[in-house]
């Protein structure tokens, strides 16, 4: 998957971290990011640890929105952060550099290789965003818990070229990514393993079907 920072030297990293006036903030594990966002229109790096976008309903339902991990990047209109619903909580101390999006489109450098390396990689990060926000909307407007599993299944299976997937949140996580609910879900995961579907050690999920 494309980063960020793609075939940019650290020196010409930090350049252009410079250019763009950009600045790094630190949170615990469990601490929001959102109220420390005073920009409308920023994106954000995460430089280390890891974090989740969470949306919760009125009626207190959670449904993880996004998984933020090293070097993923999110954005005040790209990941909806104007929703009242949204947040973004560190699931571990992490570090997050943020840049206003204006010093990107004015930025001074725009005829140097770097920032050009940069913008594309941005580009094609956009890109990969609504893929994966097309995928997410394939998955939950499936109608049964079932098929949402198979569904994610399926996905992550194609991604990694493997019939072995290995979840990258608990089940707990599993179940507010899909928004379902987490006794129904483990219900449903019990019933296909019995049928012969899948096998679960930990998190590893070994696909035993070829479609459904």
């Amino acid at each position: 998957m494309i980063q960020i920072f793609d075939n940019i030297s650290v020196k010409n990293r930090l350049k252009l971290l410079n250019i763009l006036e950009t600045h790094t903030l630190h949170f615990q594990k469990n601490n929001s990011f959102l109220p420390y966002i005073s920009k409308d229109n920023i994106i954000g790096i995460i430089k280390t640890g890891y974090a989740q976008i969470i949306r919760t309903d009125h009626n207190g339902n959670r449904t993880i929105i996004e998984e933020l991990e090293e070097n993923a990047l999110f954005g005040t209109e790209i990941s909806s952060l104007k929703n009242r619903e949204y947040d973004i909580i560190a699931k571990e101390e992490t570090e997050v550099i943020i840049i206003d999006y204006n010093s990107i489109i004015n930025c001074s450098a725009n005829n140097k290789s770097f920032y050009n390396e940069f913008t594309k990689n941005l580009l094609q990060i956009f890109t990969a965003k609504i893929q994966e926000k097309n995928e997410r909307l394939e998955i939950i407007t499936k109608k049964t818990i079932r098929n949402k599993l198979l569904e994610y299944f399926s996905i992550m299976s194609k991604k990694h070229g493997s019939k072995h997937i290995y979840l990258p949140f608990t089940f707990t996580g599993l179940a507010d990514y899909l928004a379902i609910d987490r006794t129904a879900m483990s219900r449903e995961l019990k019933n296909l393993k019995e049928e012969g579907f899948i096998e679960i050690k930990n998190k590893r999920i070994d696909l035993l079907y070829d479609e459904y």
